[in-house]
């Protein structure tokens, strides 16, 4: 029997909504809308004429990313 152990579970891609987005980064509703219109947090995914979503693992990099930021700011 094979043990994958290094291989990270697979989970289907999913949009989440801003109060996930909100809880993810604890950035408000105005400062993700701000680092959008500069180009520095994930657009969102329009779903229908009225409804728009992120999707999950592109919020979750960006989050990985600001803490690679810090790591390397400390070397």
């Amino acid at each position: 029997m094979t043990h994958k152990a290094n291989i990270p579970p697979q989970h289907p891609q999913r949009f989440i909504k801003l109060p996930e987005v909100r809880a993810l980064t604890t950035l408000s509703t105005s400062e993700i809308y701000r680092r959008i219109a500069a180009g520095t947090f994930p657009t969102q995914v329009r779903l229908s004429s009225k409804s728009s979503a992120w999707v999950f693992d592109e919020v979750v990099s960006w989050c990985k990313a600001r803490m690679s930021e810090r790591r390397e700011k400390a070397l």
